[in-house]
C-alpha cells in the first residue's frame, strides 16, 4: 500500500482548489499591495476580499481580522498585547497548552512584575472550571486567561462559553488558541465572547505560513511588528498575498463542506477506535477521546514492551505516518508534555492518529493490521 498519512493535526495537504486560487497571485498578480498603481490595487483587493471572507465565517467585522504567519505568531502577539497594552500582570494557562503559548508565557513571566499559574486538570484532561474560577476570584492582579479551544495532542475541547463567562465575571482578558478548530468547526464569535483567537491555514488544507489573529474590536492595542503601515498599521511587512488568498479559500471550502466531511471523518475515528479495542484490548485512549473531543484526533497509548518501544519508527518503516504528540516536538528526546501532564502510567507508548477527508477505512484496516503485527 502507498504511504498512509494519519498525522493531519500536524499539517494537511494543500487542497487543489486552494492552490488554483493561489497560483494567479504567484504569477500574474504579483504587485505589492501597498503600491498605488493597478498591480498593487489588484493584490490589495485580493487581501481585503480574503479578510471579508474570513470575517464572514467567524461572524466578526473585517477590521477585527489581522493576517499573520500562523498560529505561533498569533499566540505570541495576543499574549504580548495583553501584557504590554492591556495591563495584564498575571497569566492563567494550563500545562497542556501548545508550546507556542507555554514558552511565550515563560518568556514574559519573571515571577514578580508578571506572574503566572496553571489551572488544574480533571482526570480526563479537561480544564477544571472550578479551579479556574477560584484562581480568578483570588487574584488581585489583572489576568490574562489563555486556554486552547482544542488540544492538539489529545483533542479535548474547551468549554469556551463557560470560560468566557468566568473571564467577564472577573474582568480577565481571554485568548484562545483555535488552531485545531478554525476550519474544522463553524465558529461564531458573536456567540463566544473572546478577546483574541489564533488560527493557521495549513491545519485545514490551506497553505503553511498563513494565519490570522482575531482582535476584539473593543480592545485598543499597539502595533506588534514595526516598520510599515500594513495590516492597518498593526503588522509591518509586505503581505503574503497568495498565502492570505489560500487561507480564505481553504476556510471557504472547509465551511462549505463541513457537515459532510465532519461526519465522514468522525466515522473514521470511531471505526479506528472500535478496531483498536477489538484487536489490541490493552489499548488506552488518552483524554476524553470519545466524548468532548476533536473528531479529527484519536490519541491512544499502548503498553510499553520491547516491541512497542520503537513503534513510531516501525510504523514509519511500514509507510504509516503518525506522531507521538505535537509535530513541533518531533525528534525531541523528552516525551509529550501533554501526556506527562495527564499523569498516566510511564510505561505506556502514546500515539496520535489524526484524520482528514482523504483517509479511508482501507487505510485504517491496514494500519490496524500493521499495529497488531508490531505489538
Amino acid at each position: 500500500m502507498e504511504k498512509i498519512y494519519l498525522d493531519n493535526a500536524a499539517t494537511t495537504c494543500l487542497d487543489k482548489e486552494v492552490l488554483d486560487a493561489m497560483l494567479p497571485y504567484m504569477t500574474t498578480y504579483f504587485g505589492n499591495p501597498s503600491s498605488v498603481y493597478s498591480y498593487g490595487r489588484e493584490t490589495r483587493l485580493a487581501v481585503e476580499t480574503a479578510r471579508k471572507t474570513v470575517a464572514r465565517h467567524l461572524n466578526v467585522k473585517p477590521g477585527e481580522i489581522f493576517f499573520t504567519s500562523g498560529g505561533t505568531e498569533s499566540n505570541n502577539t495576543a499574549i504580548s498585547a495583553a501584557i504590554n497594552d492591556l495591563g495584564c500582570t498575571h497569566i492563567i494557562t494550563s500545562a497542556i497548552e501548545h508550546h507556542a503559548v507555554l514558552h511565550t508565557v515563560e518568556h514574559y513571566c519573571d515571577g514578580q512584575t508578571i506572574t503566572h499559574s496553571l489551572v488544574n486538570l480533571l482526570a480526563d484532561g479537561h480544564i477544571d472550571l472550578k479551579d479556574l474560577e477560584q484562581q480568578l476570584a483570588l487574584q488581585e492582579r489583572k489576568c490574562l486567561v489563555t486556554l486552547m479551544h482544542a488540544n492538539n495532542e489529545i483533542g479535548n475541547l474547551l468549554a469556551m462559553n463557560a470560560v468566557s463567562a468566568l473571564c467577564r465575571k472577573y474582568g480577565a482578558i481571554f485568548h484562545s488558541d483555535c488552531v485545531q478548530t478554525v476550519g474544522h468547526y463553524p465558529i461564531d464569535l458573536q456567540r463566544i465572547d473572546v478577546d483574541f483567537i489564533s488560527a493557521s491555514g495549513h491545519k485545514f488544507h490551506g497553505p503553511k505560513g498563513a494565519g490570522i489573529l482575531y482582535v476584539n474590536g473593543k480592545l485598543q492595542i499597539k502595533p506588534f511588528i514595526f516598520g510599515g503601515g500594513q495590516e492597518r498599521n498593526m503588522r509591518a511587512g509586505t503581505e503574503n498575498v497568495y498565502g492570505i488568498v489560500g487561507f480564505a479559500k481553504a476556510l471557504d471550502l472547509a465551511m462549505l463542506h463541513y457537515e459532510k466531511e465532519a461526519a465522514y471523518i468522525k466515522e473514521l475515528k470511531q471505526y479506528m477506535a472500535t478496531r483498536l479495542q477489538e484487536k489490541i484490548p490493552t489499548v488506552i485512549f488518552n483524554g476524553d477521546a470519545l466524548g468532548s473531543c476533536l473528531y479529527t484526533v484519536l490519541s491512544v497509548s499502548f503498553p510499553q514492551t520491547e516491541r512497542s518501544e520503537m513503534l513510531l519508527f516501525n510504523l514509519d518503516i511500514h509507510n504509516i505516518c503518525v506522531s507521538g504528540g505535537s509535530a513541533c516536538s518531533s525528534g525531541a528526546a523528552q516525551g509529550s508534555h501533554v501526556i506527562a501532564a495527564l499523569d498516566t502510567a510511564a510505561d505506556l507508548v502514546p500515539v496520535r492518529f489524526s484524520f482528514s477527508k482523504h483517509n479511508t477505512k482501507e487505510e485504517i484496516d491496514h494500519t490496524i493490521e500493521t499495529l497488531t503485527a508490531l505489538i
